[in-house]
C-alpha cells in the first residue's frame, strides 16, 4: 500500500473555483462514510479548509487510486470531474508524504508559517477516526505529520515570520481605515497594530477563525463586537473577548457605528450584500469601512469594494498580497529554508522506518515457517525413535531450534538493515523468494485481522 494526495489549493485554483468545491464537516464525512465501498482506497483523510480541499488515501494501485479519489471529491462538491480536474494536484509516495509535511509546517499555506493548518489537519485526522476511515498506515503518518509540524513551529521562528489570514488582512485594509485620528507623518509609519487599538471591529461568525479574528482584535486594543446565527455562540465568544454580542438582525445598525468588518461564517450564501453595505456607507458620510472577509464560500459581495470609503480584502485579494509579502519579504529566507531542511529530514527518516517495517511481516512469516520445520522434523524424529528419553529429546529440540536461530540471525538482520535503504524493498523481495515465502502469510502478519480475507482474494 502507498500513500495516494488528490487535492485542490490556492496555488492551483481560483478562489472561485475553491468557492465551489468548499465542503463542511458532514459532507467530509459522507466521504470518508463511503470509503468501505471504494476498490482502490483502503484508508482516507480528507483535509477541507478555505483554501484547500486534499484527500489523502492509502491505496493498493496508482491510477485506480487516483481516479477513486477524484470521482468521489466530485461527486461531494458537485464539480464534474472534467471541470475538477485542470486545477487537480496528485502526490503519490514519498511525494505525498512531503506535501503534507509542508502542509503542516505552513510552508504550502497562502501566508507561510500560520500555525491554524495544523490544527486543521488534526481536526480532519479526529474526524478521520471517528469515522472509522483510518488504519495503521494513515495512522502513523498523520502522527508523524503533526509531530513534525510542531517541531518546524518550535525550532524555527516561522510562526513570527509568517502572518495569519487574520493579521495579513488587517494590513491590507487599516491603512485606509485608520486615516481619520492620524497624523499623515504619523500613518505612515505604523503598524496594523497600532492602527487597531482604540477601533470598534464586528466579527460576523463564531467559528476558530472568526475566533482567532475576535481574539486578535481584542490583543490588539479594539472594542470587538459579535455576531452569529446562533446566539449563545456569538454570546460565547464575544464574553471570552470582554465584548458584546448582537443578533445578525443587528448587522445593519453595527455597521453604522464600526470602523472594520471581519467576516468568516460557514454560511453557502452571501452575509453582506451589496445593497446591504451600499446603505451603510451612505449613512456613515464617507468615514472609511474596513471589510475583510475570510470564508469561503465567501460572505461578502465582491463589489463592495468599489463603493465610496469601503476597502474590502477577500481572500482573492489577501491570495496576491501574500504572494508579494512573501516574495518581498527576505526576513522569511531563513526561517523558510530552515523548515524545509527539518521536512527533508523528517520525509527520509519516516521512509526509512516504513521500509523497516514493511520488511518486518517477511521475517517474522520467515521465522514463522522455519519454526514449523522445525516442529514437523521433530515430531517425525518422535515417531522414528519413540524409545529415546526425555532428557536426550529435549537436548535434541533445543540443538536445533538453537542452529535454525544462528542460521536465520544473519540474513534477518541484514535485511532489516538494507530495507533503511533507499532501495531497501528489493531485499525484502528477494528474502521472500529465497525461502518461497507464501505472500498470504506474510500479509497475515501485516493485517492479522484481515489475513482470512487477503487469502481468499489471492
Amino acid at each position: 500500500m502507498s500513500v495516494l494526495t488528490v487535492g485542490l489549493s490556492h496555488r492551483t485554483a481560483p478562489v472561485e473555483v475553491l468557492e465551489g468545491v468548499a465542503l463542511d464537516q458532514d459532507a467530509v464525512a459522507k466521504i470518508l462514510d463511503e470509503l468501505p465501498t471504494s476498490n482502490h482506497l483502503a484508508e482516507a483523510v480528507v483535509v477541507a479548509t478555505c483554501n484547500r480541499l486534499e484527500l489523502y488515501a492509502d491505496t493498493a494501485t496508482f491510477h485506480g487510486g487516483v481516479d477513486e479519489a477524484s470521482t468521489l471529491l466530485s461527486a461531494h462538491t458537485g464539480v464534474p470531474v472534467e471541470q475538477l480536474t485542470p486545477y487537480l494536484y496528485v502526490h503519490y509516495g514519498e511525494r505525498a508524504v512531503s506535501h503534507l509535511f509542508h502542509v503542516v509546517s505552513g510552508l504550502d499555506s497562502m501566508v507561510v508559517g500560520e500555525t491554524q493548518i495544523l490544527g486543521q489537519v488534526r481536526d480532519a485526522f479526529r474526524l478521520a477516526q471517528t469515522s472509522g476511515a483510518t488504519g495503521r498506515g494513515l495512522t502513523e503518518l498523520f502522527q508523524t505529520a503533526l509531530r513534525v509540524g510542531k517541531r518546524a513551529h518550535a525550532e524555527t521562528g516561522i510562526d513570527d515570520a509568517g502572518r495569519s489570514l487574520v493579521t495579513l488582512g488587517l494590513a491590507r485594509v487599516m491603512p485606509s481605515v485608520a486615516v481619520e485620528g492620524w497624523a499623515a507623518g504619523r500613518l505612515g509609519g505604523a503598524t496594523w497594530r497600532e492602527l487597531v487599538r482604540g477601533t470598534r471591529a464586528l466579527v460576523i461568525g463564531a467559528g476558530s477563525m472568526a475566533a482567532l479574528a475576535a481574539t486578535t482584535l481584542q490583543r490588539e486594543g479594539a472594542d470587538v463586537v459579535v455576531a452569529n446565527r446562533t446566539p449563545e455562540r456569538a454570546e460565547r465568544l464575544a464574553a471570552s473577548v470582554s465584548g458584546r454580542a448582537v443578533p445578525m438582525s443587528g448587522v445593519p445598525d453595527a455597521l453604522d457605528d464600526v470602523d472594520l468588518v471581519v467576516s468568516c461564517t460557514g454560511a453557502t450564501g452571501v452575509v453582506l450584500p451589496y445593497e446591504l453595505v451600499e446603505q451603510a456607507a451612505a449613512r456613515r458620510g464617507g468615514r472609511p469601512l474596513g471589510v475583510v472577509d475570510l470564508a469561503l464560500p465567501r460572505d461578502v459581495d465582491g463589489d463592495v469594494g468599489d463603493l465610496p470609503g469601503v476597502v474590502l480584502a477577500d481572500l482573492s485579494r489577501l491570495s496576491e498580497a501574500a504572494d508579494d509579502d512573501v516574495a518581498d519579504a527576505s526576513s522569511l529566507a531563513h526561517d523558510v529554508d530552515a523548515v524545509r531542511a527539518i521536512v527533508t529530514e523528517e520525509v527520509a527518516g519516516y521512509a526509512t522506518a516504513r521500509r523497516v517495517a514493511q520488511v518486518a511481516p517477511t521475517v517474522v512469516a520467515l521465522r514463522t515457517m522455519a519454526d514449523d520445520v522445525v516442529d514437523a522434523e521433530l515430531s517425525r524424529m518422535a515417531g522414528r525413535l519413540p524409545d529415546l528419553d526425555e532428557r536426550s529429546r529435549a537436548e535434541v529440540s533445543t540443538t536445533v531450534r538453537r542452529v535454525v536461530d544462528k542460521l536465520l540471525h544473519a540474513p534477518t538482520v541484514r535485511v532489516k538493515e538494507l530495507a533503511a535503504e533507499p532501495d531497501g524493498a528489493s531485499y525484502e523481495a528477494a528474502l521472500r523468494e529465497l525461502f518461497a515465502l507464501d505472500r498470504r502469510s506474510i500479509d497475515a502478519v501485516a493485517r492479522p485481522d484481515q489475513g482470512a480475507q487477503d487469502g481468499r482474494d489471492a
